[in-house]
């Protein structure tokens, strides 16, 4: 049984929940009413694409991702940038349910596939992708500059 869809500007009070306690484990403090307005603003102007997990109609976990373009490939590319599921529901398979959302909206878009970084000390997540079909592509350097303000 399917337990994902597509997130719609009616979920964001549940889902800006779910977003609250995803950047709380990356260490951010909580923000709800931030979290409310980040959402439905990229819900509004299309800026990401957002599905979410639900068990008997609570929102269990969401993945939030963008759309990058590769020039070399000429085509879409799609950025997973968020995965959550809440603690009390791991395990269950929602993540894996979630990826396959992102890997279908991959197919759907014609893109060219689905990039995610993930830091080296997270254990569950360098075992849930490659259990997914991704693949550690290690071949490059990855940069980042920062503006400090943020």
């Amino acid at each position: 049984m399917k337990n994902t869809r597509k997130a719609t500007v009616q979920d964001i009070r549940q889902l800006a929940e779910l977003f609250d306690q995803y950047r709380i484990f990356y260490h951010k403090e909580s923000d709800i009413p931030g979290a409310e307005k980040f959402l439905k603003e990229r819900l509004e102007k299309n800026d990401s694409e957002i599905f979410v997990a639900e068990k008997e109609g609570e929102l269990v976990g969401f993945v939030q991702l963008y759309p990058l373009f590769s020039s070399t490939r000429m085509s879409r590319y799609w950025l997973l940038n968020d995965l959550y599921v809440n603690e009390a529901h791991r395990g269950k398979g929602y993540s894996k349910e979630l990826i396959e959302e992102a890997k279908e909206l991959c197919r759907e878009s014609n893109a060219c596939g689905v990039l995610l970084e993930t830091g080296k000390s997270n254990d569950v997540g360098n075992q849930l992708y490659p259990s997914c079909g991704f693949e550690l592509y290690d071949s490059v350097n990855f940069y980042e500059w920062t503006n400090d303000f943020k």
